[in-house]
Protein backbone atom coordinates (compact mmCIF):
# COMPACT_ATOMS: atom_id res chain seq x y z
CA UNK A 1 0.00 0.00 0.00
CA UNK A 2 1.22 3.50 -0.82
CA UNK A 3 -0.03 6.49 1.15
CA UNK A 4 0.83 9.84 -0.40
CA UNK A 5 0.53 13.06 1.59
CA UNK A 6 0.24 15.96 -0.86
CA UNK A 7 1.24 19.48 0.13
CA UNK A 8 4.02 22.04 0.10
CA UNK A 9 5.41 21.05 3.49
CA UNK A 10 3.40 23.40 5.71
CA UNK A 11 2.55 22.54 9.33
CA UNK A 12 -0.85 21.16 8.23
CA UNK A 13 0.88 18.80 5.79
CA UNK A 14 3.30 17.66 8.50
CA UNK A 15 0.36 17.04 10.86
CA UNK A 16 -1.34 14.94 8.17
CA UNK A 17 1.80 12.86 7.67
CA UNK A 18 2.20 12.46 11.45
CA UNK A 19 -1.41 11.25 11.73
CA UNK A 20 -0.79 8.72 8.95
CA UNK A 21 2.23 7.40 10.83
CA UNK A 22 0.27 7.15 14.08
CA UNK A 23 -2.59 5.38 12.31
CA UNK A 24 -0.19 2.79 10.91
CA UNK A 25 1.47 2.31 14.27
CA UNK A 26 -1.86 1.78 16.05
CA UNK A 27 -2.88 -0.77 13.41
CA UNK A 28 0.39 -2.65 13.89
CA UNK A 29 1.64 -1.86 10.39
CA UNK A 30 5.24 -0.81 9.80
CA UNK A 31 6.07 2.10 7.57
CA UNK A 32 8.55 0.94 4.97
CA UNK A 33 7.70 -2.75 5.37
CA UNK A 34 3.91 -3.01 5.08
CA UNK A 35 3.12 0.48 3.81
CA UNK A 36 5.05 3.27 2.11
CA UNK A 37 4.24 6.82 3.22
CA UNK A 38 5.52 9.47 0.85
CA UNK A 39 5.21 13.22 0.48
CA UNK A 40 4.25 14.80 -2.81
CA UNK A 41 5.32 18.45 -2.96
CA UNK A 42 5.39 18.97 -6.73
CA UNK A 43 2.32 20.89 -7.95
CA UNK A 44 2.20 18.98 -11.25
CA UNK A 45 2.22 15.62 -9.48
CA UNK A 46 -0.51 16.81 -7.11
CA UNK A 47 -2.62 18.00 -10.05
CA UNK A 48 -2.14 14.64 -11.77
CA UNK A 49 -3.72 13.03 -8.70
CA UNK A 50 -6.67 15.43 -8.81
CA UNK A 51 -5.55 17.41 -5.76
CA UNK A 52 -6.75 21.02 -5.71
CA UNK A 53 -6.45 21.77 -1.98
CA UNK A 54 -3.77 20.73 0.49
CA UNK A 55 -3.15 18.84 2.58
CA UNK A 56 -4.47 15.84 0.71
CA UNK A 57 -4.18 12.09 1.17
CA UNK A 58 -4.00 9.65 -1.73
CA UNK A 59 -4.01 5.90 -1.01
CA UNK A 60 -3.01 3.57 -3.84
CA UNK A 61 -3.82 6.27 -6.39
CA UNK A 62 -7.24 7.17 -4.95
CA UNK A 63 -7.73 10.60 -3.35
CA UNK A 64 -9.48 10.06 -0.02
CA UNK A 65 -9.17 13.52 1.54
CA UNK A 66 -8.17 17.06 0.62
CA UNK A 67 -8.17 20.52 2.14
CA UNK A 68 -8.08 19.37 5.76
CA UNK A 69 -6.13 17.35 8.29
CA UNK A 70 -7.74 13.92 8.61
CA UNK A 71 -7.96 12.32 12.04
CA UNK A 72 -6.01 9.22 12.96
CA UNK A 73 -9.30 7.30 13.10
CA UNK A 74 -10.26 8.38 9.57
CA UNK A 75 -6.92 7.27 8.19
CA UNK A 76 -7.24 3.93 9.97
CA UNK A 77 -10.68 3.45 8.39
CA UNK A 78 -9.27 4.13 4.89
CA UNK A 79 -6.38 1.73 5.47
CA UNK A 80 -8.71 -1.01 6.75
CA UNK A 81 -10.94 -0.57 3.68
CA UNK A 82 -7.93 -1.10 1.42
CA UNK A 83 -6.71 -4.15 3.37
CA UNK A 84 -10.11 -5.91 3.46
Amino acid sequence: MIIEVCGAGCPRCHATKDNAGKALQELGLKEGEDVAVTEIKDAKLMAARGVMLTPAVVIDGVKVCEGRIPSIEEIQKWIKEKID
